[in-house]
């Protein structure tokens, strides 16, 4: 039968601006089950039109806008001007926008860890877009959790997806000096408790590190996953850099709605975006702007629901290639806004230009390379520096194995203090968090600055979440007598805001049994970066023997999402995703350099 709610029968576009006829489209797309599909059709429609819809509005490709507004979620705190600019676009291009609700995660507001939530608010996400009508998505994220979530959920759901960042807050001013969140958190709250600033400082500054709504000023997990979300093609050309309170994000938001319109009509699918030629430049990316430890373990998952692997070992074999070249904190100087005015990714991009896939698609319709090839040839700025004068020569990040992280384990040597990287010392243990907790400001503590403080138990199951505990507090006594930076190890994360001679995501996790459940304070800890060489010195007749008599209980929950949580996450290589969401068909790995 013909009704007007057809979009292919009724459309006023051209037929070359129709949608793919493939399948239902618009309105008709996944009619709820009443065991009769043309009733389904005429109950949506009336229930449509009592919202004040007409035919002529829904005669259109519609266009999901996924909406991550919380008060909860100042990160997002721009969102409702975005989904407006959103909306905009997308009318302008003839489409349908109708904005809907998902899990909204803060890392400040999220109990007991932000981490512990991105599994399921990509559930959330990937159901939503399977389960209501649209031909097109655009996905609203910037706080550290909510990005990777989105293209994880939208990488299984398979439509046509584009992802608008929220975009970085302001820095902010104290006492003429330029602050920002959260590195300059950090180093003040370390001065603080180093007795170097008092109580009334330490509150005057904390009115001044967040200026405005936004994600981190500086290269933390939201900077480096908005600017891996652009390296990947998922933005639009400059879709990374804006920050969140100025014009130029909005008008980004419009084109990205205008965008997606276009993507509906011409088929442009995820799967032909997360290729793994998209990956491999996403991960030169995350080198080469010294970003955070944990783009690793989101690209590890995003590129799980697409059938790939990350191949660690090649990963670091990018990385001696790669050198860092974006001078902002916590590796440089400058923060996300100053990235901008240098021209953002562009002017990164023109650089790494000879290291990267240019052949890869992009939202745009276009490649990487014909993209680049509109952006001119750039100008004089000091942010990103030349690949002759790197800001470090290798990349960010380092891939660290042995036999205390026999899966790997990762540092961010762009962080870390140079004289700490070839160090061999006596391990402090700590058990778990609580643990820590209870000892690091113990006057009683046995601790010297020479030692490797090691933290167990706060990997994907242990903690659960794998939280950004990694970043183990230098003991009080000896942050007071002057101590800025320990080698510190642990199966957690830590902020990509956060600096420090660390090392991270050792795996297989101590909750599991991996070799850090078996060390003991007072063994001997070997880091050397330049041989890639994490190793605990005890004998393997001893580690065995401690396998033997320390046995390990693997976590457990009773009901609910915990239980699901532990039952069914992976480890750090693989992104700790769920096992049953990654992809069922592999296709291999990434990078294959």
């Amino acid at each position: 039968m013909t009704n007007a709610f057809d979009p292919l029968e009724k459309s006023t576009h051209k037929s070359n601006d129709k949608l793919p006829q493939t399948e239902a489209n618009g309105m008709q797309k996944g009619l709820t089950s009443y065991g009769d599909k043309d009733f389904s059709l005429f109950l949506r429609k009336a229930f449509i039109k009592g919202a004040g819809y007409t035919d002529k509005a829904l005669d259109r490709p519609v266009i999901g806008i996924a909406n991550t507004g919380s008060a909860y979620n100042p990160c997002h705190g721009n969102a409702p001007q975005l989904i407006d600019a959103v909306k905009r676009g997308v009318m302008l291009a003839g489409g349908l926008p109708m904005d809907f609700p998902t899990i909204s995660i803060h890392e400040s507001f999220a109990a007991p860890t932000s981490m512990y939530l991105r599994n399921l608010m990509s559930m959330d996400t990937e159901e939503m877009l399977r389960a209501q009508p649209m031909d097109a998505v655009v996905l609203i994220g910037g706080c550290d959790k909510t990005v990777p979530a989105q293209l994880m959920g939208a990488a299984s759901a398979g439509l046509p997806a584009i992802q608008l960042i929220t975009g970085s807050m302001l820095t902010g001013s104290h006492r003429s000096e330029r602050v920002g969140a959260c590195t300059d958190c950090r180093r003040y709250w370390a001065k603080f408790r180093a007795n170097e600033i008092d109580e009334q400082e330490k509150d005057e500054v904390n009115n001044q590190l967040v200026a405005s709504v936004g994600t981190c000023a500086v290269m933390g997990t939201a900077s480096t996953m908005a600017c891996i979300a652009e390296a990947l093609g998922m933005t639009v050309p400059g879709g990374a850099s804006p920050p969140a309170v100025t014009a130029e994000r909005i008008r980004i938001a419009e084109e990205t709605g205008t965008r997606a319109v276009q993507m509906a009509r011409d088929g442009l699918t995820i799967d032909k975006i997360l290729t793994p030629a998209a990956f491999e430049n996403a991960i030169r990316v995350l080198l080469a702007i010294g970003g955070s430890t944990n783009g690793i373990v989101h690209l590890a998952a995003i590129a799980g629901r697409v059938g790939l692997d990350i191949d660690m070992d090649a990963l670091d074999r990018m990385g001696r290639q790669t050198p860092v070249l974006l001078d902002l904190k916590p590796s440089g100087q400058h923060y996300m806004e100053d990235f901008h005015h240098a021209g953002g990714m562009a002017t990164l991009l023109r650089e790494l230009k000879p290291l990267l896939n240019l052949d890869a698609m992009t939202v745009t319709g276009r490649t990487l390379g014909e993209e680049l090839a509109t952006q001119g040839p750039g100008f004089a700025q000091d942010v990103v520096r030349p690949i002759s004068n790197p800001i470090y020569p290798q990349g960010g990040i380092a891939v660290l194995r042995g036999n205390l992280a026999p899966g790997g384990a990762i540092i961010k040597q762009a962080a870390a203090d140079a004289r700490l990287i070839e160090h061999e010392g006596r391990a402090v243990v700590f058990n778990n968090a609580a643990d820590l907790a209870l000892r690091i400001d113990s006057e009683d503590l046995e601790v010297m600055p020479d030692d490797v403080l090691v933290l167990k138990n706060i990997g994907p199951k242990g903690a659960p979440g794998m939280p950004e505990a990694g970043y183990l507090p230098i003991p009080i006594k000896l942050a007071r007598a002057g101590v800025k930076d320990m080698v510190r190890i642990s199966d957690g994360r830590m902020s990509g805001t956060a600096y420090g001679t660390i090392v991270l995501h050792v795996t297989p996790e101590s909750a599991i049994g991996g070799p850090l459940a078996y060390v003991q304070t007072g063994d001997r800890i070997r880091l050397s970066v330049s041989k890639r060489e994490i190793s605990l010195l005890v004998s393997e007749e001893e580690l065995t023997q401690r396998q033997r008599n320390m046995p390990v209980a693997h976590p457990v929950a009773d009901r609910g999402y915990h239980k699901l949580f532990l039952q069914t996450v992976n480890q750090a290589d693989q992104g700790a995703d769920f096992d049953f969401l990654r992809a069922s068909e592999a296709k291999g790995k990434t990078p294959r350099v």
